[in-house]
């Protein structure tokens, strides 16, 4: 009875998925894959970085996500200027001469974090510390936030001046790293067209709050063979120069590689990823499709493999 249960729940989780990627298509023309990679990461409790050059839609992808799913929004442009109480907020004496806590923007199911990497590196241990800790800390008091959670971080790869870069120990808080490319000619003719008109979508709320906590659990529940969890972290370990099981071309072009929570974000990653496509346990190719974005900002080239202009994504895809 209960496996029949939790094949109804993997067939509603893949019908959801459906209907939410059909209705934020209305807005967001093209970008399929990056809708499913954050789509799977919020389904996995993680948090996506988002790389991309101005213009490619980005915070609207974001925004439409967080209608569709019915969740608190709220958008944080990072800024040199940028304080830690911007974010998390800060106490107040109110007019009873009392201290009282106002919450910052920080405080949504969503926040969009606008151009991370152009606000100094105090004000980013902040949001990252929320990230992990799904909790922030001011003046010696603990403030749970919302529950659903997640930070979907944006960066620009192209102006890097007055920049101030992730350290990979942060970045390993993302689960996801994916990079946003320019439409193609079909796609860029059907955005112009839809707004450059008095085009007025409405779109409906697919599932809320308590249902996508549900589905959280789910993808955690769904059953995953050991030869997947296996070949799931020997892909990581593969990664890492300098050991048993590293490759030829990892010793030669790679720095670091990736820790075990990567092991851990491909086997979820990989159980929602089947779940998604209507299958009630992943295999090794569901390990295969999430791999890149999971490992590409947990790998780190050395010069060798910049200068012989060997991309991070080959390096991935050499190790399946």
């Amino acid at each position: 009875m209960q496996f029949e249960n939790d094949i109804k729940a993997v067939d509603a989780l893949h019908q959801a998925y459906n209907n939410i990627k059909a209705e934020i298509g209305k807005v967001v023309i093209g970008q399929e894959e990056v809708v499913k990679s954050v789509l799977i990461s919020i389904f996995s409790n993680g948090h996506c970085l988002l790389v991309g050059v101005p213009g490619l839609a980005k915070t609207l992808l974001v925004q439409t996500v967080a209608d569709v799913m019915d969740l608190n929004f709220n958008r944080i442009q990072f800024t040199p200027d940028l304080m830690p109480s911007d974010i998390i907020g800060a106490e107040i004496l109110g007019e009873d001469r009392n201290f009282k806590f106002i919450n910052g923007p920080i405080f949504s199911n969503i926040v969009l974090a606008d151009e991370i990497n152009r606000t100094p590196p105090k004000t980013q241990a902040a949001l990252l510390e929320a990230m992990q800790e799904k909790a922030v800390t001011a003046a010696g008091q603990r403030h749970i936030l919302p529950n659903p959670f997640f930070v979907l971080a944006t960066q620009n790869p192209i102006e890097q001046e007055g920049t101030y870069p992730l350290p990979e120990a942060q970045l390993d808080r993302f689960m996801f790293n994916v990079l946003l490319s320019y439409p193609t000619f079909a796609d860029e003719l059907t955005i112009v067209k839809s707004t450059t008109s008095n085009n007025d979508i409405k779109l409906k709320k697919i599932i809320d709050a308590k249902q996508i906590q549900y589905f959280q659990k789910l993808v955690r529940n769904i059953p995953v063979a050991d030869n997947v969890i296996e070949y799931a972290v020997k892909l990581a370990s593969k990664t890492r120069p300098h050991t048993a099981l590293a490759t030829e071309d990892i010793n030669k072009y790679i720095s670091w590689g990736a820790g075990p929570r990567a092991s851990q974000f491909l086997v979820i990653g990989a159980k929602c990823h089947a779940a998604i496509s209507g299958k009630y346990s992943p295999d090794i190719e569901d390990v295969q499709a999430v791999a890149e974005a999971i490992l590409r900002h947990r790998i780190v080239r050395n010069y060798r493999a910049e200068a012989e202009g060997l991309s991070i994504e080959q390096i991935i895809k050499n190790l399946f």
